[in-house]
């Protein structure tokens, strides 16, 4: 059955990297897929939190957002449940691809704000943030940042949509999807986190195959596409 957009089942919708979105920030990017836009900014402090004083390593962590008019009623501002689980999960993330004992005593701080929603917002937060943290530690450590660096990460989602397996879900599939995964992965290929639900239905275990198969090409690409926007300056 083709989806609604006319997309292929394994096929991302239309990717946008640009990088120097903001001009005071030393790591930020405009990030586009599809109908989603997220920009998300990195910064390099020299303090870490109170549990790391004195011990020589550092920290990443990173804040989420949804501003009013990025769903069609208006959101309001402030925190919730959702926008937590959701700043956790990109924290984790990222510091899967980072080596806290090489950056030393500094925080990487991110922060992803969501412009418009079109589904997919957790998964373009964590694949654009790479790009701006992978920026702002080069502004900061240069050469170095290849050591801080040991990865690359990206995210995507997959799921079951009318009895087939799809990658990269918009508003649309995800609302009518009876199951639906998160999948973020190193560039090594291991995962840094499955998030899968069945929203109006089961999925057997082939199922689960299948949609991981399907979550690793679209990483493959986003690596690509990250690796494109860089360029030179691509750390791992």
């Amino acid at each position: 059955m083709p989806r609604h957009d006319g997309r292929a089942p394994d096929e991302l919708r239309p990717v946008r990297i640009e990088r120097g979105f903001i001009r005071n920030s030393p790591g930020s990017v405009l990030y586009r897929a599809g109908g989603t836009t997220v920009v998300v900014t990195a910064h390099v402090s020299d303090k870490v939190p109170p549990f790391l004083e004195g011990k020589g390593r550092g920290w990443l962590t990173a804040e989420y957002a949804m501003l009013p008019g990025s769903t069609p009623t208006r959101k309001p501002r402030g925190g919730d449940g959702r926008a937590t689980e959701i700043q956790r999960l990109i924290g984790r993330s990222l510091r899967a691809a980072v080596d806290l004992e090489a950056l030393g005593p500094w925080t990487i701080h991110v922060d992803a704000d969501v412009l418009e929603a079109d589904g997919g917002t957790r998964t373009a937060a964590i694949t654009a943030a790479f790009v701006a943290v992978a920026d702002a530690l080069r502004v900061r450590f240069g050469a170095a940042t290849r050591a801080i660096l040991r990865d690359g990460i990206a995210a995507v989602s997959a799921g079951l949509v009318g009895g087939e397996a799809v990658l990269d879900l918009d508003y649309v599939e995800d609302a009518s999807a009876a199951v639906d995964f998160n999948v973020v992965r190193l560039g090594c290929g291991d995962l840094v986190e499955v998030q899968g639900t069945g929203e109006g239905g089961t999925f057997s275990r082939a199922q689960l195959l299948e949609l991981l198969d399907l979550a690793d090409l679209g990483i493959d690409r986003l690596f690509k596409l990250q690796r494109e926007s860089l360029g030179p300056d691509w750390p791992p």
